[in-house]
């Protein structure tokens, strides 16, 4: 089983989009999938269709701060209208925990002792982290195997690399020695332009087979999916999108084979 965080310091480069649609992609492939959302924003939440919803014990932010854990981590689980995708949902009450955390035990490891026990009941859990290092990517960090890396096709998504480079390296030190990279994602990718083939070539020459094949392309479907709550792979199923994520699956499930 698989615990993986989508994760990257600078935002807008198709972190969320990536987290729906490949545990989308995943779950149409048979996969159970669980798709945590930690960012205050909700976006991973409002994308599977579930926006404003509490699962029986609550939200990811409940999960994380409560002093006394429910009968069942089930109870923060709720069921999407993607069959075989689950979600842990956010609320805007999360942004409030970078503080309240502070002072907890364990802290930084509060989303690992949930999941950790969720670990049977599905075959993949993907975390959706905030494009910011606190507590909330902290625990994102410490609960996963390894992190997925969506990175934009252009100059400045380079230096937010170098950045999370250097935090994984630093929680690899202190809070999760395991950690290892589970690939890097090229998304809204448009090669008809010299920057964009450029910062491909340096991130394949930097990160050499962690590097997925697939490439996500900038698409319209991409972007209205999240309005009608659906990932775009039930969208529009025939969009570029929709098949750049399927692939992506398939590539993913592939990897999943050879290191198993």
């Amino acid at each position: 089983m698989n615990v993986i965080t989508v994760t990257n310091q600078k935002g807008g480069v198709g972190k969320t989009t990536t987290a729906i649609n490949l545990a989308a992609a995943l779950a149409a492939t048979g996969d159970r999938v669980l798709l945590v959302d930690m960012d205050p924003q909700a976006n991973a939440t409002s994308g599977v269709g579930c926006k404003g919803q509490r699962a029986a014990a609550g939200t990811v932010y409940d999960a994380l701060t409560l002093t006394e854990p429910p009968a069942s981590p089930l109870d923060f689980v709720l069921a999407t209208s993607t069959e075989r995708l689950s979600v842990i949902p956010a609320s805007r009450e999360l942004a409030g925990a970078e503080v309240e955390l502070i002072p907890l035990p364990a802290r930084e490891y509060r989303l690992k002792a949930v999941l950790d026990l969720l670990r049977p009941q599905f075959d993949t859990i993907l975390i959706d982290s905030p494009p910011s290092l606190g507590l909330l990517t902290l625990n994102a960090l410490v609960a996963a195997d390894r992190v997925l890396i969506p990175l934009h096709c252009e100059y400045f998504a380079l230096e937010g690399l170098a950045d999370l480079v250097g935090t994984m390296r630093r929680v690899r030190g202190g809070l999760n020695p395991t950690l290892d990279v589970e690939g890097v994602l090229l998304t809204m990718n448009d090669d008809r332009t010299n920057l964009g083939q450029q910062v491909a070539r340096d991130v394949r020459e930097f990160f050499r087979e962690k590097v997925y094949h697939t490439v996500i392309p900038r698409n319209v479907r991409l972007a209205e999916a999240p309005s009608h709550g659906l990932p775009v792979t039930v969208y529009d199923p025939k969009s570029r999108g929709a098949e750049a994520y399927t692939s992506l699956a398939t590539e993913f499930l592939k990897r999943r084979q050879a290191v198993s």
